[in-house]
């Protein structure tokens, strides 16, 4: 029976992948020690924590360095036991484990000059130079202690994987063999998909990237030791597209004329005022009937009354758009004024830099900030890139610390935890910059037992959600409206990305994007509808244009309550075209030329007018070019502040 089972082969091949954990530690030691100037551990109880943080990253290195080893070692081919097939498995296990165990080494003395992990982005700089060999055989000199460090662990590792070996087994009968086999398959395949997401089985999460290394560490250089760099490499493999794209015709002139990607201004006087940033999940500019009062929808219904209401008293902006089609590119896009466009900023290899963001102004001038979130900490990577922002207090599912009012999927139910929100800020210490990302407007679309009457099925799923979420502020709001700060306080609403299409205006391409922005100050001057166009990237100009902050401040967007500066533009990503409007119209950019250019109006993209091709096309042209140009320039170099 036990040899049906094949148990001694799946012991030997847990003891080979064990011993990939052991090496990948000894391998973060060296990193360490190596760079222990830089990284500045205070304690081996921290550095201890920082590599079972780590854990995960090296699963999925190693998962994916060894998916085939695996593969081969479980598959049943009857021979697995033999001499010849065993010799087999150890030169695949070891070409594939070594290519990957070598970039750690590399990254020994490379971390010096990059203060990063080396990624793919390291292969595309030497991409086009000729003297590769020259080079290797240089670092082959210069480091010779390095690599023979890792002539040294692969012997090792060698050496161990040698100790224990399969005994040869024979498999007379097919049936248990084939059956026990089989099911052991799909259960190690089942892990394997675990384990390269990360160790998370959860819907409610992605696979880990580059950002999650943040999330645990509190000085965010310790992240590099979570990490691992075949993880990092592997990570970005196939997500670099932030590369300079060199446009002939974009000078630096053209870039500060059109771009003015360092702003500041002089409209308003200093002030200090609490800022808080409610960013809505997926509640799109479609559910709001104070945003569609000109949108000429037949028979149209608003799903959120509060926020209707709300919206007599703010500035609403009914032409705004996302800069990006995922949760982590709206926190980017509205806390930093970063949008994404084919790959999220986040996921890129570049987001731990220093990053000059409504965050670390904000924080210039006194405040604390505090960032809320009531799925389990770290999800969506937000909690890791509030690190990078430098974020004071991450604020999740384990601080409200209380599951009965987990919803069973996402996170806390909004209500409680907005409630939860609003006592916290109770305690704070005014000036204070809070954000809070809502969770319950969202697949599977499901409100608390208790308001299933209240809160009835509309024409779509989600509407019934919006409608909860909306209640949800409104009861925040009746409560927040009771404490001191209340009155002093710049209230800021918008969504990360819009959910499910009722309407067929917003089933067109450019309407997909389409969220609310809702400005409200209480007894504030700022009240009216603006129906110029908008984005996410304006939020964070706007709001330091309304306290006065006295600084220049790097920033791509625009504020919103300035007409004098930059004229509108809303700039984003189907995830493969950019897609750029300002003035009469759209541009729809591949990168390297226009495809289209259509009518502002044509939001189904239904008339390209190419072919009539003008001078305001041209310019509209050559102004996205600029912002891509400056955009990824800024990025790879690490230019994300004024300086």
């Amino acid at each position: 029976m036990q040899k049906h089972l094949r148990l001694d082969e799946y012991k030997v091949l847990l003891y080979r992948i064990f011993l990939a954990y052991i090496f990948y530690f000894f391998a973060r030691v060296l990193f360490f020690l190596f760079n222990a100037n830089l990284l500045k551990v205070d304690s081996t109880t921290e550095f201890v924590k920082l590599c079972y943080y780590g854990l995960p990253f090296d699963t999925t290195a190693i998962l994916y360095v060894n998916l085939l080893f695996i593969v081969f070692s479980i598959f049943p081919f009857k021979k697995n036991t033999s001499a010849g097939y065993q010799h087999f498995l150890f030169y695949l296990y070891f070409i594939t484990n070594f290519i990957a165990y070598a970039t750690n080494f590399i990254d020994l003395i490379y971390y010096k000059y990059t203060y990063a992990r080396t990624t793919i982005v390291a292969l595309n700089v030497i991409e086009h130079e000729t003297n590769k060999a020259t080079l290797f055989l240089s670092f082959l000199v210069d480091f010779w202690y390095v690599f023979a460090l890792f002539i040294l662990f692969a012997a090792l590792w060698i050496y161990f994987y040698k100790k224990i070996r399969v005994t040869l087994a024979h498999h007379p009968k097919n049936l248990p063999y084939y059956t026990y086999s089989t099911f052991a398959f799909f259960l190690f395949s089942i892990l394997i998909i675990g384990g390269i997401r990360g160790g998370d089985f959860k819907k409610s999460t992605r696979p880990i990237n580059l950002l999650d290394a943040s999330r645990h560490v509190k000085n965010i250089v310790h992240s590099d030791i979570v990490l691992n760099t075949p993880f990092a490499i592997i990570r970005t493999l196939f997500s670099n597209s932030f590369i300079d794209p060199n446009y002939p015709d974009v000078t630096p002139q053209l870039i500060l004329e059109k771009v003015q990607p360092i702003k500041q201004y002089h409209n308003n006087l200093p002030t200090k005022p609490n800022v808080v940033v409610l960013i809505l999940e997926s509640t799109g500019r479609e559910y709001f009937g104070a945003f569609n009062k000109k949108s000429n929808i037949p028979n149209y219904k608003s799903h959120t009354p509060f926020l209707d209401s709300l919206s007599q008293h703010s500035m609403i902006y009914t032409n705004a758009y996302a800069n990006g089609r995922q949760s982590i590119h709206g926190m980017s896009s509205i806390l930093a004024g970063i949008p994404s466009f084919k790959d999220a900023f986040t996921s890129s290899p570049y987001p731990k830099q220093k990053i000059e963001s409504l965050v670390s102004t904000l924080e210039s001038e006194g405040y604390n900030s505090s960032f809320f979130h009531g799925a389990a900490n770290g999800s969506m990577g937000f909690l890791g890139f509030g690190n990078i922002l430098g974020i004071d207090n991450y604020y999740g599912r384990t601080e409200f610390n209380d599951d009965s009012q987990f919803d069973g999927f996402w996170g806390i139910w909004d209500e409680p935890f907005l409630q939860f929100m609003k006592k916290t800020l109770d305690q704070k210490k005014t000036p204070f910059l809070a954000t809070v990302f809502t969770v319950t407007s969202h697949e599977p679309y499901i409100v608390p037992e208790k308001y299933k009457n209240k809160f009835k099925e509309g024409d779509i799923p989600m509407h019934k959600c919006v409608a909860y979420t909306d209640y949800s502020l409104k009861r925040f709001f009746t409560e927040a409206k009771k404490s001191p700060w209340f009155s002093n306080t710049i209230f800021v609403l918008v969504a990360d990305h819009g959910n499910q299409t009722f309407y067929s205006e917003y089933y067109k391409p450019i309407q997909r994007f389409a969220v609310p922005i809702i400005l409200y100050k209480p007894n504030s001057q700022y009240v009216g509808v603006d129906e110029d166009l908008a984005q996410q990237i304006d939020i964070y100009p706007t709001i330091l244009d309304m306290i006065g902050y006295p600084k220049p401040f790097r920033s791509w967007g625009r504020s919103l309550l300035d007409k004098k500066a930059t004229p509108p533009f809303v700039i984003n990503s189907t995830g493969n075209l950019y897609q750029f409007s300002e003035g009469d119209y759209i541009c729809i950019f591949d990168g390297k030329k226009s495809i289209g250019f259509y009518d502002k109006e044509d939001k189904g993209l239904t008339t390209n007018l190419i072919g009539k091709r003008n001078a305001a096309m041209n310019a509209l042209e050559l102004h996205c070019k600029a912002f891509i140009e400056d955009y990824m320039q800024r990025v790879v170099g690490q230019k994300l502040t004024s300086e």
